[in-house]
């Protein structure tokens, strides 16, 4: 989990859309109707693409550098930076069931608080990993 950052080719269309490849990433590829639309999916494509390496256990490429690449006529280079960790915590974001034991003492101070289980483990394990 991680930020990334990575070249990008843009290829213009001809209805004012662009076609846009990521040269270091097998199968990363995506398309906008305009440099908006474009940079924004291409954002979302290149973080999908290396949450899939992550979770895979895959080894993450280098970024080539601008001038290693070659590119067409028309074309041109955009760097496209992501963050795997924002992208987990939107797009997978569902609840697990997760059994834990605590000392019996624990347990009823808690409930005598009124303390969600759910919420202060989260809030802990939130604090522990440092996100």
């Amino acid at each position: 989990m991680a930020k990334y950052a990575y070249p990008a080719i843009f290829t213009p269309e001809n209805d004012g859309g662009f076609s846009i490849r990521f040269p270091d990433l097998e199968g990363c590829y995506t398309c906008g109707d305009n440099m908006a639309d474009g940079l924004t999916m291409a954002e979302d494509t290149l973080a999908l693409v290396l949450y899939g390496y992550e979770k895979e256990g895959r080894d993450i490429p280098v970024p080539s550098k601008k001038t290693d690449i070659t590119i067409l006529k028309d074309e041109f280079i955009n760097f496209v930076a992501c963050d795997t960790l924002e992208y987990r915590k939107m797009y997978n974001n569902k609840s697990v069931k997760k059994t834990l034991t605590i000392p019996e003492w624990l347990n009823e101070a808690a409930i005598a608080m009124d303390l969600n289980f759910s919420q202060v483990l989260q809030e802990a394990l939130i604090a522990k990993i440092q996100i």
